[in-house]
């Protein structure tokens, strides 16, 4: 499907959504790999720039999109890519046995990295 029809489809879509969205108070997010992300229902705005989909603090390539749909529940999946900028802003950085680790001292595992903005679940493979 070329890149203005899925433009077309996903305004259609929205459009439609919003008039399904009294009572609910999230529309979720999810990707073609399974991650989700919830975005309140109450200032709710979707942007189309391109071949990206921005909701909130939210982006989406259309392409990873594979459906969207309205809650009651924040469904926001905690694990994520986390991109190398985020991970050199890391200011503290524990393994999943609670130990206070360095970048340096990462091996193949789970780790909670804390920012000066957010808090990511990453895995090292």
């Amino acid at each position: 499907m070329n890149m203005k029809k899925i433009v077309i489809l996903l305004m259609t879509l929205a459009l439609t959504l919003f008039s399904y969205a009294n009572g609910y108070a999230f529309l979720t997010f999810e990707t073609t790999d399974g991650e989700k992300a919830s975005v309140a229902v109450e200032s709710l705005t979707l942007t189309i720039s391109g071949t990206t989909l921005t909701t909130g603090s939210e982006s989406f390539t259309l392409s990873n999109l594979s459906k969207m749909y309205f809650s009651n529940t924040d469904e926001t999946t905690s694990i994520r890519e986390v991109t190398d900028a985020a991970l050199e802003e890391a200011v503290i950085i524990y393994d999943l046995q609670g130990h206070k680790v360095s970048k340096e001292q990462m091996r193949k595992g789970a780790y909670i990295i804390s920012t000066k903005d957010k808090t990511y679940k990453i895995v090292v493979k």
